[in-house]
């Protein structure tokens, strides 16, 4: 399925273009998190849950998910490298199989269906194998019926965004909403094919783009910062609902 093919009955996009930046906009993934807080705080007292992409998203996520007091769990897109350049991708894919593709790069660079199916096959591996470790045998925050919130720390192409859309899309929420710091502005609009809902706090009209550079601390996270963000947001929420 590609975005050009899914079918919407409203759709809401705040998109707010921040001047042009002579320094990083964020201090860190948190800083951002909470800015964007500040602009989701009209969703606070409906049903929510806020779905961070792991590494990065998830501390951005996590300051979101306090601001409304909403469930922090994660959603574990995948990109599907180009076999010969890795650092490079043609798609994504989702733990459940949801895969999306950028149809235009895949007949330009001359992938076949057989190399295709071999990358997405070690990839969704992979993603399951993430996901596993970040749910560690629990169940996922509940999505169906409520408001879905994808977070990350931005966007690149957009497509690993687009699966997961794609993918929460199938469990039946109310309206899905991504939203992220920064993106390259036709990343923004692939994306809003097939969301509900897009907030950008900065949209990049600048022929380089990498999303490091618009945070003054943007470290890797290991894996155990993750599960630790993922377990502090779900004490602070049992705690908010027993006082």
């Amino acid at each position: 399925m590609s975005p050009a093919t899914a079918t919407k009955t409203h759709r809401r996009h705040a998109t707010i273009h921040w001047p042009e930046r002579t320094s990083p906009l964020f201090d860190d993934r948190r800083h951002a998190g909470r800015e964007l807080a500040r602009r989701l705080a009209r969703l606070r007292g409906e049903p929510c849950t806020v779905l961070g992409v792991p590494r990065g998203g998830v501390p951005v996520g996590y300051e979101i998910a306090r601001a409304l007091r909403a469930p922090l769990g994660i959603i574990v897109p995948r990109k599907l490298p180009i076999p010969w350049s890795p650092e490079a991708g043609f798609g994504a894919i989702m733990p459940d199989g949801t895969r999306v593709l950028n149809e235009e790069m895949v007949r330009s660079i001359g992938l076949t269906e057989s190399e295709i199916e071999e990358v997405a096959r070690d990839v969704l591996a992979e993603v399951k194998r993430r996901q596993a470790l970040y749910l560690r045998g629990r169940e996922p925050p509940a999505v169906e019926g409520r408001t879905a919130i994808l977070v990350d720390d931005g966007l690149a192409t957009g497509y690993t965004m687009i699966a997961a859309v794609l993918a929460v899309r199938k469990q039946r929420p109310r309206s899905i909403v991504v939203a992220v710091p920064v993106s390259p502005a036709d990343s923004v609009e692939r994306v809003r094919q097939v969301a509900d809902d897009v907030l950008v706090l900065h949209v990049s009209h600048a022929p380089m783009f990498a999303v490091a550079s618009f945070y003054r601390s943007f470290p890797d996270m290991p894996d155990s910062e993750v599960i630790a963000y993922l377990d502090q947001a779900a004490a602070e929420l049992q705690r908010d609902n027993e006082a």
